[in-house]
């Protein structure tokens, strides 16, 4: 590593550790209950303790990360009764930005959609399922983002990380999205059709849930340094 990348990795901000975080969690890198050592994040990321310790906040008010006094912290391990309020607040959330984006969507935003959809079909074909699981995450993001409501974004990022730790608790090892129900969504936006747009979402989450199945956990040994590493 040269001294440049030294110093631009030991300028990471916050936000920045916070999403590499949240992002390993999305494409299931990190699993639940796996413990976020504070030494080994410092080693990672060339960051100081105090930096590590703002970040671990951040991650537990986003019910990412469970701090346990005297313990640390832990990647978030659901409960079923969380398990099933985080996907009703998706059902809520993202009926409400799909009606949005519905009604004020145009040909550019149509495209990316498409493009997600394409990438995501892409990284399954070659068998890339954490591309599939990030770009199928994404795919809903994105709706979030056309709608226009920058806090309704984050808090469905938030609940989209919270569902990959659900998926990798409940689930099997790999699941993604349905791409005709990404097609189908597409289909009722450009229409324009706004009650479709909202009914196809709902049932879409809704198969997502009922495809779970409540399962013991394996714990799996993580090297944090390794994982955040390049």
């Amino acid at each position: 590593m040269t001294l440049s990348e030294g110093v631009v990795r030991r300028a990471t901000s916050d936000e920045a550790i916070v999403e590499r975080i949240v992002a390993a969690v999305m494409e299931h890198k990190l699993p639940p209950g796996a413990k976020l050592a504070e030494n080994a994040l410092c080693e990672a990321f060339s960051a100081s303790r105090t930096q590590i310790r703002r970040i671990l906040v951040v991650l537990g008010e986003r019910g990412v990360v469970t701090l346990h006094p005297n313990r640390g912290a832990f990647v978030w391990s659901p409960s079923a009764e969380e398990a099933r309020d985080v996907f009703a607040a998706r059902r809520v959330v993202e009926r409400a930005a799909v009606e949005r984006a519905a009604a004020t969507i145009n040909a550019r935003a149509l495209a990316r959609l498409r493009a997600l959809v394409a990438a995501g079909a892409a990284a399954a074909h070659r068998a890339d399922e954490r591309e599939a699981i990030r770009l199928s995450g994404q795919f809903h993001i994105e709706i979030a983002e056309i709608a226009g409501n920058a806090v309704l974004t984050r808090f469905l990022e938030d609940l989209v990380a919270r569902t990959s730790l659900i998926i990798a608790f409940y689930g099997a090892t790999t699941q993604t999205c349905s791409d005709s129900d990404h097609d189908d969504l597409i289909t009722a936006l450009a229409a324009p059709n706004v009650a479709r747009a909202g009914e196809l979402m709902e049932n879409h989450l809704k198969r997502i849930e009922a495809g779970l199945d409540i399962r013991e956990m394996v714990e799996r040994p993580l090297d944090i340094r390794e994982l955040f590493s390049g």
